[in-house]
């Protein structure tokens, strides 16, 4: 029986390490994998998913207007597909998570999204508020913060300072967040110094 996946976490926890071991492992079973990745996310400017340990796979690029049951059902004609994979499932719209819970419940295949939970100012972003909802399963991805604490937050960095406003969306890595426990992300110290 398939079921919808949803695995988050704050950033660098893994998950796209993580998703992409998954889609090893149904491939090294000889069974199909989908993968998709969102054309926002364009840090790398290419289809690839990329973790930052170094692995990396081809994905199908989407926006918010594509149809990802259609897109399932297409590929459907051509061959089994035994599991769909979403990378940075945050930027996903609510629909395109009602098109996950078909092609779970009607096309009886296996769907497991990775993303954030939550935004640098602590807002749900409208993926993961759907997902959250929507899922069979949700799974928390851990990491820490600099204290040692588990991180939950994410801070956004400019100038290497915290910062809490501004638009939900901006793509950046390493040089523009930062994971922090929710204490340290209220004070806004992202170091012990």
């Amino acid at each position: 029986m398939a079921k919808l996946y949803f695995r988050y976490s704050a950033m660098n926890a893994g998950k796209t390490t993580q998703l992409l071991q998954v889609k090893y492992n149904y491939e090294e079973r000889g069974q199909t994998v989908i993968l998709f990745k969102p054309a926002i996310d364009n840090r790398e400017n290419t289809t690839k998913v990329r973790s930052r340990i170094g692995l990396e796979a081809d994905a199908i690029l989407v926006n918010s207007e594509t149809d990802l049951l259609q897109f399932v059902k297409s590929e459907l004609q051509h061959h089994p597909i035994h599991c769909v994979l979403i990378d940075e499932a945050q930027f996903l719209t609510k629909k395109q998570v009602l098109q996950l819970c078909a092609i779970v419940d009607d096309l009886n295949i296996a769907v497991i999204a990775y993303g954030l939970r939550a935004d640098f100012k602590g807002d749900l972003f409208p993926g993961s508020e759907a997902l959250l909802a929507f899922s069979d399963s949700i799974e928390e991805l851990k990491t820490i913060c600099w204290c040692g604490k588990k991180a939950i937050m994410n801070t956004r960095l400019v100038n290497g300072k915290p910062v809490y406003e501004g638009e939900q969306i901006f793509i950046g890595g390493n040089e523009s967040y930062i994971s922090l426990c929710r204490k340290h992300w209220r004070e806004g110290k992202t170091s012990p110094g």
